[in-house]
């Protein structure tokens, strides 16, 4: 299909910082003189238009309510567009593409996250590469006039991961993220190669907006020597509904009664625990060791190879949109949009 509809999506960071001229100072980016920052876009024969959120933030200072903002934003022009490109700070760029993923249940066109690590008005910047194909990608069809990417996804420094299996790796390299358990959705060079293979493909489904996420969520990381009394007020169900812990190794944790009490204590009263691993890459197994075992008794869910980050906001999505537990470990069981890998 020819001239495609794109909406870019502004929410802050370093990719939509400009130098002022009179002050020397970075300030954000002017979408109304999109064409002029960026003016290799004027090859494309494109239509974009560009959304910029009311107050455009440190990407540090995301959270759920924004994230809300941006799925409703897409959700409510879903009809009006072919795809989506959402400009956003890399701190927490994995974590918004994993949210959004739960969020736009049922999606069906390109929603692209992508950045920069240097501001758009620097020479050396990465971001317009990045703006350039996250565009592209956005509005490319396949031979059959679908869409080539049904789903959340980050584009950056010419790699396009699956959203919710995607981690930033350096603070420093322009090569910014990885998708360890995952492989590459496309690798642009000369041509945009895609992996077929890899593509989210799930028949028509109707799109459907989740937004009311839970943040009574803990995050433990396990470590040699820690002491169970630390842990007691994250495993306070008056403070936490859900608990995701970062084990060692395939799912190991270290033998203690008292941790094991605790932990089962805040079962019974409804708290959820969802185990990953620390490791990059890898999985949690269940009893391939027998430090993997207090877990198993205790009924704790296997998170297999999800990200911290998917982790995380899917705890926060099954929270808020299921109110009984079994449904609850249902849904966080459930590989619902491609975030995990089943072993």
């Amino acid at each position: 299909m020819k001239n495609p509809k794109v909406l870019i999506i502004y929410t802050g960071g370093t990719i939509g910082m400009v130098n002022d001229p009179e002050t020397g100072a970075l300030k954000p980016f002017d979408f109304e003189h999109l064409y002029n920052s960026v003016p290799e876009l004027k090859q494309f024969d494109y239509r974009l238009e560009a959304h910029s959120m009311k107050h455009p933030i440190d990407s540090s200072e995301m959270n759920p309510t924004i994230w809300a903002d941006i799925a409703k934003t897409i959700f409510d022009n879903y009809s009006d567009y072919d795809g989506f490109v959402v400009l956003h700070g890399s701190d927490t760029m994995a974590y918004t593409a994993s949210a959004l993923s739960f969020m736009l249940q049922g999606i069906q066109k390109p929603v692209i996250l992508t950045g920069s690590q240097l501001p758009i008005g620097q020479i050396r910047t990465d971001g317009k590469e990045n703006l350039i194909t996250a565009i592209e990608i956005a509005g490319l069809k396949d031979e059959a006039g679908e869409p080539m990417v049904q789903e959340v996804a980050i584009y950056f420094e010419f790699q396009l991961y699956r959203g919710n299996r995607t981690t930033k790796q350096s603070t420093s390299n322009f090569e910014a993220f990885e998708s360890y358990n995952y492989p590459l959705l496309a690798q642009a060079g000369v041509d945009i190669e895609f992996n077929q293979p890899a593509l989210m493909r799930k028949g028509f489904q109707k799109l459907e907006l989740q937004t009311n996420f839970d943040p009574s969520v803990g995050l433990v990381k396990l470590f040699p020597g820690m002491t169970v009394k630390a842990l007691k007020s994250v495993f306070d169900i008056e403070n936490t509904k859900g608990v995701v812990i970062e084990s060692f190794g395939n799912g190991n944790t270290f033998s203690s009664t008292e941790l094991e009490e605790m932990i089962s204590n805040y079962m019974k009263e409804g708290g959820l625990i969802l185990t990953i691993t620390q490791c990059r890459k890898g999985t949690v197994s269940f009893g391939k060791y027998e430090t993997s075992r207090l877990f198993m008794r205790l009924g704790a869910i296997n998170g297999y190879d999800m990200t911290c980050e998917t982790a995380v906001t899917k705890m926060m999505y099954v929270l808020g949109r299921y109110t009984e537990k079994e449904e609850r470990k249902q849904a966080l069981e459930k590989n619902s949009c491609g975030e995990f890998t089943l072993t």
